[in-house]
């Protein structure tokens, strides 16, 4: 399939913004159903009452999921303040209420000052990690409560201002794995009491942006789909140039075919191999013999 501007088209990532009340899984469904079918899943799993950037991964795209789950995420939200919950969020269950001390912006970003960079985090039992192989949300509807250790995460940039006596304003950019509702029951606890997370809006994920998302309504109601090319999806990885013979036994998993392209600058690198139309050929990771295929890619 080709878009009609020429370029190739294997499927992409499709930027729809999440409207509260839905589970990350429940826009996939709704997606498949408007699109006949299709093969869909999504990236960096939104809560129901959050809003915003939900990036789909359609049809081919699926095959780049795992190069850009690792990708920083960004987030605007309130925290209200002197009263907990059970979920961490404005969906949960009173636990305990404090008062709230007097704010100031020297307070604030005192409190704001405690979160940037490497921290460590506690990550809410209501959550989709695993014990023992159940999930945490579950043992925790059961009332199951557990320890759990710390987990450490990065705060690239963190935001925060004074709404009014009981409530703030955050923006946050932060790394896969951190929880914005753990951020916000920190931030309560080092001004002295309680809080939950009120709203929350994802902004960004990597280089995609929430202004570019397109409301999940309008899926299917117009004509092409506004899809990101796979090449486009993963801006920043280094490009290697495959000509078509090359592609083709890259394609077929010849390993020794990777011989023919520049070396890896690094043990951790993954790169992108493209062909001649600009069409994604297969995803590169380095090793200590040099490159591996981790992912290749139909022809259009």
């Amino acid at each position: 399939m080709t878009a009609t501007d020429g370029r190739p088209r294997q499927g992409g990532i499709l930027l729809v913004d999440k409207p509260a009340g839905l589970t990350s899984a429940g826009v996939v469904r709704e997606v498949k159903r408007r699109l006949g079918g299709a093969k869909v899943g999504h990236l960096g799993t939104l809560d129901p009452f959050a809003t915003g950037l939900l990036p789909l991964a359609i049809g081919e795209g699926a095959k780049i999921v795992p190069f850009l789950n690792q990708e920083a995420k960004a987030y605007t939200g309130t925290i209200a303040l002197g009263r907990a919950t059970n979920t961490l969020d404005s969906t949960g269950e009173t636990t305990e209420e404090r008062p709230v001390p007097a704010l100031t912006a020297e307070s604030v970003e005192l409190a704001a000052s405690r979160f940037r960079g490497e921290i460590e985090q506690v990550p809410p039992m209501f959550s989709a990690l695993k014990r023992d192989g159940e999930r945490l949300y579950d043992l925790a509807r059961r009332g199951v409560e557990i320890e759990l250790a710390p987990r450490k995460v990065r705060i690239r940039a963190l935001s925060l201002s004074i709404v009014d006596g009981r409530t703030l304003a955050l923006s946050v950019h932060c790394s896969k794995g951190t929880y914005v509702r753990s951020l916000a029951r920190d931030v309560a606890a080092a001004l002295g009491t309680v809080g939950h997370l009120s709203s929350l809006r994802r902004t960004g994920f990597g280089s995609f942006d929430a202004s570019r998302a397109i409301p999940l309504d309008s899926v299917g109601t117009t004509g092409d789909l506004p899809l990101l090319d796979l090449r486009e999806a993963l801006t920043g990885l280094r490009e290697l140039s495959a000509d078509v013979r090359l592609a083709e036994q890259i394609r077929r998993g010849q390993q020794y075919a990777l011989a023919a392209l520049p070396a890896p600058a690094g043990i951790t690198e993954v790169a992108k191999v493209v062909g001649t139309r600009g069409e994604l050929v297969a995803m590169l990771e380095a090793g200590s013999a040099g490159w591996r295929i981790a992912r290749v890619f139909a022809a259009d």
